[in-house]
């Protein structure tokens, strides 16, 4: 029982550093997650997006950007990379293992580069004025 709160724990303390960061988040499609299995670990996989390396580093700068082998989010401790294209790397979150694994990545740069990534950070921005009514406009009658 208390392997799995640990575990449970890991996952909501990466997932709330993935969140942090939400040109991350929008960069990346299909994102799902799953145990792995009897080692309780976590793999983690998105399609598009930054490559396996960066998200790691996202997890990674959560920390502070005090070292790369801190405790818990407050430290995640890089293991390792593969060396085909950036498409799997592996952090530890509070002794929890995840596998970070990308496909078809295109890197952050690129990601970012790209014209007409709808950003929702854009969207929920309620201080800028635009042509198009919102939805409590609609509603309101306003």
């Amino acid at each position: 029982m208390a392997a799995d709160a640990r575990r449970y724990e890991a996952l909501g303390r990466v997932m709330a550093a993935l969140a942090a960061d939400a040109e991350v988040m929008e960069s990346c499609r299909d994102l799902t997650w799953w145990p792995g299995g009897p080692e309780g670990g976590w793999h983690i996989e998105w399609r598009d997006g930054p490559y396996a390396s960066e998200l790691a580093e996202v997890v990674l700068a959560a920390d502070g950007g005090r070292t790369r082998r801190a405790r818990g989010v407050h430290g995640a401790e890089a293991a390792g990379e593969d060396r085909s294209g950036h498409g799997l790397a592996e952090i530890e979150v509070v002794g929890v293992r995840f596998t970070l694994r990308a496909v078809d990545p295109l890197g952050r740069e690129r990601v970012l580069a790209r014209r007409g990534l709808w950003r929702l950070s854009e969207a929920l921005d309620t201080t800028r004025r635009t042509s198009a009514r919102r939805p409590w406009e609609e509603l309101l009658g306003g």
